[in-house]
Protein backbone atom coordinates (compact mmCIF):
# COMPACT_ATOMS: atom_id res chain seq x y z
CA UNK A 1 0.00 0.00 0.00
CA UNK A 2 1.24 3.17 -1.05
CA UNK A 3 1.41 5.93 1.76
CA UNK A 4 2.68 9.20 2.06
CA UNK A 5 3.15 10.73 5.65
CA UNK A 6 3.93 14.48 5.80
CA UNK A 7 4.94 15.83 9.32
CA UNK A 8 6.72 19.04 10.57
CA UNK A 9 3.71 22.03 10.46
CA UNK A 10 2.75 24.18 13.03
CA UNK A 11 2.81 27.68 14.40
CA UNK A 12 5.03 29.68 13.81
CA UNK A 13 5.98 33.84 13.74
CA UNK A 14 6.54 36.01 10.51
CA UNK A 15 10.09 35.45 9.40
CA UNK A 16 10.46 32.04 11.09
CA UNK A 17 11.41 28.95 9.85
CA UNK A 18 9.60 25.55 9.71
CA UNK A 19 10.76 22.28 7.93
CA UNK A 20 8.24 20.01 6.48
CA UNK A 21 8.86 16.34 5.90
CA UNK A 22 7.04 13.68 3.96
CA UNK A 23 7.57 10.12 4.33
CA UNK A 24 6.40 7.76 1.47
CA UNK A 25 6.67 3.91 0.68
CA UNK A 26 10.12 2.35 -0.89
CA UNK A 27 8.04 1.24 -3.98
CA UNK A 28 7.40 4.46 -5.22
CA UNK A 29 9.73 7.06 -3.95
CA UNK A 30 13.02 6.33 -5.42
CA UNK A 31 11.93 7.14 -9.35
CA UNK A 32 9.03 9.35 -8.37
CA UNK A 33 8.70 13.32 -8.97
CA UNK A 34 8.14 14.31 -5.26
CA UNK A 35 6.41 17.65 -4.78
CA UNK A 36 4.90 20.12 -2.29
CA UNK A 37 1.34 21.78 -2.63
CA UNK A 38 -0.41 24.07 -1.18
CA UNK A 39 -4.14 25.38 -0.12
CA UNK A 40 -4.79 27.78 1.77
CA UNK A 41 -8.76 28.74 2.90
CA UNK A 42 -11.03 29.49 -0.32
CA UNK A 43 -8.17 29.20 -2.84
CA UNK A 44 -7.16 26.36 -5.32
CA UNK A 45 -4.31 24.05 -4.36
CA UNK A 46 -1.15 25.63 -5.83
CA UNK A 47 2.29 23.76 -6.51
CA UNK A 48 4.60 25.67 -4.04
CA UNK A 49 8.44 23.08 -4.78
CA UNK A 50 8.84 20.33 -6.61
CA UNK A 51 11.95 17.66 -7.06
CA UNK A 52 12.38 15.16 -9.41
CA UNK A 53 14.00 11.51 -9.07
CA UNK A 54 17.73 13.22 -10.52
CA UNK A 55 17.34 16.37 -8.42
CA UNK A 56 16.23 18.92 -10.71
CA UNK A 57 13.62 21.91 -8.46
CA UNK A 58 11.45 23.65 -9.08
CA UNK A 59 9.71 26.51 -7.31
CA UNK A 60 6.71 28.95 -7.62
CA UNK A 61 7.48 32.44 -7.76
CA UNK A 62 6.67 33.34 -4.29
CA UNK A 63 8.62 30.81 -2.52
CA UNK A 64 11.45 31.36 -4.74
CA UNK A 65 14.74 32.53 -2.15
CA UNK A 66 13.15 31.28 1.06
CA UNK A 67 12.04 27.62 0.53
CA UNK A 68 13.80 25.09 -0.58
CA UNK A 69 13.06 20.74 -1.50
CA UNK A 70 15.16 18.43 -0.75
CA UNK A 71 15.01 14.76 -0.89
CA UNK A 72 16.79 12.05 0.88
CA UNK A 73 16.72 8.47 -1.52
CA UNK A 74 17.87 6.47 1.42
CA UNK A 75 15.05 7.78 3.80
CA UNK A 76 12.53 7.69 1.19
CA UNK A 77 11.85 11.35 2.29
CA UNK A 78 10.95 14.85 0.75
CA UNK A 79 11.53 17.67 2.76
CA UNK A 80 10.72 21.15 2.50
CA UNK A 81 12.99 24.03 4.46
CA UNK A 82 10.70 27.32 4.79
CA UNK A 83 12.18 30.05 6.28
CA UNK A 84 11.62 34.22 6.14
CA UNK A 85 8.04 32.60 6.72
CA UNK A 86 5.19 35.52 6.19
CA UNK A 87 0.83 35.32 6.88
CA UNK A 88 0.43 34.72 3.59
CA UNK A 89 2.50 31.18 3.60
CA UNK A 90 -0.25 29.81 5.80
CA UNK A 91 -2.06 27.00 4.03
CA UNK A 92 -2.30 23.29 4.41
CA UNK A 93 0.92 21.78 2.99
CA UNK A 94 0.41 18.67 0.94
CA UNK A 95 2.90 15.92 -0.30
CA UNK A 96 2.54 14.83 -3.89
CA UNK A 97 4.11 11.64 -5.46
CA UNK A 98 4.12 11.20 -9.14
CA UNK A 99 5.23 8.22 -10.96
CA UNK A 100 6.99 7.29 -14.45
CA UNK A 101 3.65 5.48 -15.01
CA UNK A 102 1.59 8.34 -14.29
CA UNK A 103 0.01 7.52 -11.26
CA UNK A 104 -0.35 10.40 -8.16
CA UNK A 105 -0.09 9.93 -4.83
CA UNK A 106 -1.30 12.49 -2.30
CA UNK A 107 -0.53 12.96 1.69
CA UNK A 108 -2.81 13.62 3.94
CA UNK A 109 -1.97 17.52 4.66
CA UNK A 110 -0.28 19.07 7.35
CA UNK A 111 -1.08 22.52 8.50
CA UNK A 112 1.35 25.56 8.47
CA UNK A 113 -0.06 28.87 10.11
CA UNK A 114 2.16 31.49 10.21
CA UNK A 115 0.82 34.24 12.73
CA UNK A 116 2.04 36.58 15.59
Amino acid sequence: QVQLVESGGGLVQPGGSLRLSCAASRSIFRLSTMGWYRQAPGKQRELVAAITSGGSTNYADSVKGRFTISRDNAKNTVYLHMNSLKPEDTAVYYCKASTLIGTSYWGQGTQVTVSS
